[in-house]
């Protein structure tokens, strides 16, 4: 490890295996299918060893990650963020890339009819999903609005859409203060779709799939009867968010960045690395559970916990106060040093590939497939 380039990307493949093998326990105990969203890491290596097992469905948060994995072949592609008339172009592309199942949501009655007309001119079927607000707040129709009847009955009646399902995300899981609260969000997540499934079905709609899930929400749910499919995504990896809101352990945190130090501040005891905002990103963490998280868990090189984080960031600089930490003594200008990320999928965004971990060694190189 001492002779990669800093700053960059360390990947445990041995916990993303254990981390895997867990959810699809989770979705095969419960007769749901896995649809993992794999925006967190945008690899297709790892997304293969999420779908092992599987029927190969995933979930991207861009058209441009939809493009690297259908070319990657993964042939049952949700797209789940809400369609807008620039990316039909796009949209029409992809499914025309041959045996690609290409699937869209929306919240929005005008886009629905305007999307209907682009499948007719391109002569193209989407199955289009619609995005349901169970308590985020971002996007979505709530399940008591008259759209929440109103689209789903529009995609039905369209020309060249068939309505897939309904889709929800409980974001606002991750403001949760503790597992208690999380359960109750996913519970909530789960009772309310089922009940908009089962109020659609009453009124001669089809619906074919339920589709919900977050990270904290699945990880802590006690069943998931009524539903169809879960989209967890940063599971994979997990993070320092994640572990101190306890939808996992420490112990299975998969991805770290790699930082050397350059600077040693005997006097202030700080330590500055060469791993800044663009190397972490500058998620403020889980301040409500942890006000002292930083940017970041700072790890000596074999991933043991040093009880510093970093406490500062500029573009390509960070800072570790080191005040209570017998690990600043044994550090100098030149060592390395791992930090756990409190939000692994926007680190991951900023890197190009990672170095695959076994066992202390470097065995592969992953690419990241970025874009927009």
């Amino acid at each position: 490890m001492h002779n990669l380039k800093t700053p960059c990307l360390l990947l445990d493949i041995a916990r993303v295996r254990r981390n895997a093998e867990r959810m699809s326990e989770v979705a095969r105990r419960n007769g749901v299918r896995l649809r993992p969203h794999v925006k967190t890491h945008k690899c297709v290596e790892v997304a293969r060893l999420q779908t092992a097992g599987h029927d190969g469905a995933i979930t991207v948060s861009t058209l441009a990650e939809a493009r690297a994995f259908a070319r990657a072949g993964f042939s049952d592609i949700t797209y789940a963020v809400p369609i807008e008339r620039g990316k039909f172009a796009d949209a029409v592309e992809i499914a025309r890339l041959g045996g690609i199942k290409l699937n869209l949501l929306t919240d929005d009655a005008e886009t629905v009819k305007a999307l209907d007309a682009a499948a007719v001119d391109a002569g193209l079927l989407f199955d289009v999903f619609v995005k349901i607000d169970v308590g985020t707040h971002r996007v979505g129709v709530e399940t008591h609005a008259a759209e929440a009847v109103e689209i789903p009955r529009s995609i039905t009646n369209s020309r060249k859409l068939k309505f897939a399902g309904l889709l929800t995300h409980a974001g606002h899981s991750y403001d949760a203060k503790s597992k208690e609260e999380i359960l109750a969000v996913a519970r909530h997540e789960r009772d309310s779709m089922v009940e908009l499934a089962e109020r659609l079905r009453s009124q001669n709609i089809d619906v074919p799939t339920v589709s919900i899930g977050s990270t904290p929400t699945i990880s802590t749910i006690d069943h998931l009867d009524g539903i169809d499919e879960i989209r967890p995504g940063n599971y994979i990896f997990f993070d320092n968010f994640q572990a101190t809101l306890g939808s996992c352990s420490f112990e299975d945190t998969a991805l770290t960045v790699l930082a050397a130090v350059i600077h040693k501040d005997k006097t202030r005891n700080r330590l500055v690395v060469d791993a800044g905002a663009v190397a972490l990103s500058k998620d403020r963490g889980p301040v409500g559970l942890d006000p002292a998280c930083g940017y970041g868990r700072v790890l000596d090189i074999d991933g043991n916990e040093t009880g510093m984080r970093v406490t500062g960031l500029s573009q390509e600089h960070g800072e570790i106060d080191a005040v209570e930490s017998g690990a600043f003594d044994n550090l100098k200008v030149g060592d390395r040093v791992r930090i756990l990320a409190n939000h692994s999928c926007l680190t991951a965004a900023q890197h190009s590939h990672y170095n695959v971990v076994e066992d202390g060694q470097i065995i592969d190189r992953w690419e990241i497939h970025r874009g927009w």
